[in-house]
C-alpha cells in the first residue's frame, strides 16, 4: 500500500479533467480562486480544458494529463474538474508504476470513482472521495466544503468521526461496529469495474457507496449484480452516502431505495448504515478510499484508524 504526503500551505495542486468537460470558464476560473485563496498554488492541466462532445478532450489527452501530474514534481496533488463520463475509457491507458512511484494526493468523486478503484488496484494507492473544483468548490460551492477540503488534506493525522450528512438522521441497517479498507463510490462506477482488471475485491472491506440521477429499479439491478456475483457476501461493513435525484419517475409502482437497502444488505447481517455525509451533496466529506476505517452502524458514523498519509521527510 502506498499513501501520499499531506498538503501544506504554499502545495501546487494540478487540475485535470479526466471525464467531461466544464460548460464554461466561469466555474473553473472561481474555483482556481478558490483554491488560491487557501494557500495553495494552482496549475491547468495541458488539456484540461479540451472538448470533445461529452468529453473532456481525446482518451489519450485525458490520461496524458493524469500521468503528468504524477511525474512533475512540482505538484504535490491533482484535482478533478467534474465528474460526468468518461474515467473508464482510461484505465487501460495509464501507467500505473508512475503513480505507484510518485504517491500524490488525487481528489474527486462519482465518474472519479473507476480511476480511484483502479489506481488502488493497480498501484495500492489511497486517493480521496471528496469535492471537485467546478461542481463543489465554484458553482455550488460553500465555506464548509473548503475548510474541510483544507483540514482533510493538510492534517497528517487521522481524521475525526465522519459524521451523517447535515439535516439527516443516519437510519440503521444492521447495529454492530466493524473494521476494513474503505473502498467504494458511485454504484454505477463500482459495478462498471465488475469483470475487467479493475475489479474491486471487496473482501473484507467497508464498502460504501452513493449515486445520482438513477431511478430505484437501476439501483436494484446494479445491487442485484454486486450480490449474484459474490461481492456483497465478502464485505465486513456497509455504508449509504446519498442517492441524489433519485426518484421512481413515471412507473407503475416502484419501491424505495430503503427498501431496496433493506432488501440486499440486511440479510447479510453485517454492520451496516445509510445517510452518511458522502455523494452528490453540497457538504461532502473527505474520505480516503482504501484507508483503515472503523465504522459504528448504531451511531451513524466511521472514523480513520490510521493516517490517510506518509511522514514527511
Amino acid at each position: 500500500m502506498r499513501k501520499p504526503f499531506a498538503l501544506v500551505p504554499g502545495s501546487t495542486l494540478g487540475i485535470i479533467a479526466p471525464a467531461s468537460p466544464v460548460a464554461g470558464p466561469v466555474c473553473i476560473e472561481e474555483g482556481i480562486r478558490l483554491l488560491e485563496g487557501l494557500g495553495f498554488r494552482v496549475v491547468l492541466g495541458k488539456y484540461a480544458l479540451n472538448k470533445n462532445k461529452y468529453l473532456a478532450g481525446s482518451d489519450p489527452e485525458r490520461a496524458a494529463d493524469l500521468c503528468a501530474m504524477f511525474l512533475d514534481p512540482r505538484i504535490n496533488g491533482v484535482v478533478c474538474l467534474r465528474g460526468g463520463y468518461g474515467s473508464m475509457r482510461l484505465l487501460h491507458r495509464i501507467d500505473y508504476r508512475i503513480i505507484r512511484r510518485n504517491p500524490k494526493v488525487l481528489v474527486g468523486y462519482s465518474d472519479i470513482t473507476a480511476l480511484q478503484l483502479a489506481i488502488w488496484k493497480k498501484a495500492g494507492l489511497v486517493t480521496f472521495s471528496g469535492p471537485m473544483l467546478a461542481p463543489d468548490f465554484a458553482c455550488a460551492g460553500n465555506g464548509t466544503t473548503l475548510k474541510q477540503f483544507y483540514r482533510a488534506l493538510t492534517n497528517p493525522r487521522p481524521l475525526g468521526v465522519i459524521p451523517p450528512a447535515p439535516g439527516d438522521r443516519a437510519v440503521v441497517i444492521n447495529p454492530g461496529r466493524a473494521r476494513g479498507r474503505l473502498l467504494g463510490g458511485n454504484l454505477s462506477l463500482v459495478t462498471a469495474t465488475l469483470g475487467t482488471p479493475y475489479e474491486i475485491n471487496t473482501r473484507g472491506v467497508i464498502l460504501f457507496l452513493e449515486e445520482v440521477n438513477e431511478q430505484p429499479y437501476r439501483i436494484d439491478r446494479m445491487l442485484s449484480t454486486l450480490r449474484l456475483m459474490g461481492a456483497l457476501d465478502r464485505i465486513a461493513g456497509f455504508i449509504w452516502g446519498r442517492c441524489t435525484d433519485c426518484g421512481p419517475g413515471e412507473t407503475f409502482g416502484s419501491l424505495t431505495i430503503e427498501q431496496i437497502l433493506d432488501d440486499y444488505i440486511r440479510p447479510l447481517g453485517i454492520p451496516a448504515y445509510r445517510g452518511a455525509q458522502i455523494g452528490h451533496i453540497s457538504q461532502q466529506f473527505i474520505v480516503p478510499v482504501g484507508g483503515l476505517v472503523e465504522m459504528d452502524a448504531d451511531a451513524g458514523t466511521f472514523r480513520m484508524l490510521e493516517p490517510a498519509f506518509s511522514p514527511s521527510t
